[in-house]
């Protein structure tokens, strides 16, 4: 396994926002994690990359525990894109990809040509390479969020985890960085939105659900009708092709029994 977690626990007071979380992360697979808003997705994300210190369980990458390892090492593993990922800095959208190559960066290897190379490639993988000079300021969300997974490829990464990357994306968009994540020779972990998504371009889908996770599997094994109704609380159908790829058709929300008022 290149990357495992086991027992791993977060809380926020006294409320458990991750709940003794274990899965092991294959090599090469892509990894999608689902589940409705406050699952715990997102606290999750931050502990397997190593931002957010668990509060007891351990993360370990090949075998090494996460906390143990320097910050550019970890570095020059992981690459994380957050939801709420941010710039503040007066910068070029070219500049802001170069970012990436700053754990790759030493005294003893000084900026090359290869790094030019590799932050010419992001940019065009992600369609950014004809906004290049644009001042970070003028971009939209969308196209910002593009070039934090260029900055996040420019890292070459082992782990490339990303928080609902596809978030301010049109379709065509969404369906191509998707599509690009998934071609590279890494390891990605994704939490998505989209279940469709999901199932369209993950291996394996862990699904989460008040903290815990509740199933994990290759999605069409775990997005069955009973699983979107109890997890995700809508009525839906579950189509699988021959290849065994799922595709959900949504027919309403699940009804929620209406509480019975006592008689004046």
């Amino acid at each position: 396994m290149i990357l495992s977690a086991q027992d791993l626990v977060w809380r926020a007071g006294r409320r458990a926002i991750v709940d003794r979380v274990s899965l092991d992360v294959t090599p090469g697979e892509f990894l999608g994690l689902v589940g409705p808003n406050g699952s715990g997705k997102t606290s999750l994300i931050a502990m397997l990359a190593g931002l957010r210190a668990p509060v007891s369980g351990t993360v370990t990458l090949a075998g090494t525990l996460l906390n143990r390892m320097k910050r550019r090492d970890l570095a020059r593993q992981i690459a994380l894109v957050e939801q709420q990922a941010e710039t503040a800095e007066r910068l070029t959208a070219r500049e802001a990809v170069a970012l990436g190559r700053t754990p790759h960066l030493s005294a003893l290897s000084p900026w090359s040509s290869r790094d030019e190379a590799i932050v010419d490639k992001a940019m065009a993988d992600v369609d950014m390479a004809h906004l290049a000079s644009r001042s970070w300021q003028t971009l939209s969300g969308g196209e910002r969020q593009r070039l934090h997974i260029a900055r996040a490829l420019a890292q070459e990464p082992r782990i490339l985890i990303l928080d609902e990357p596809t978030n301010h994306l049109d379709v065509e968009h969404q369906i191509g960085l998707l599509d690009l994540v998934r071609s590279q020779d890494i390891t990605v972990i994704a939490a998505l939105h989209d279940l469709n998504h999901a199932a369209m371009f993950c291996d394996r889908i862990a699904v989460m659900q008040a903290g815990r996770l509740v199933a994990l599997g290759k999605p069409a094994d775990v997005l069955t009708s009973r699983r979107l109704a109890e997890v995700f609380k809508v009525d839906a159908s579950v189509e699988i092709d021959a290849a065994g790829s799922c595709f959900i058709r949504y027919r309403h929300p699940v009804a929620v029994p209406r509480a019975r008022h006592a008689a004046s």
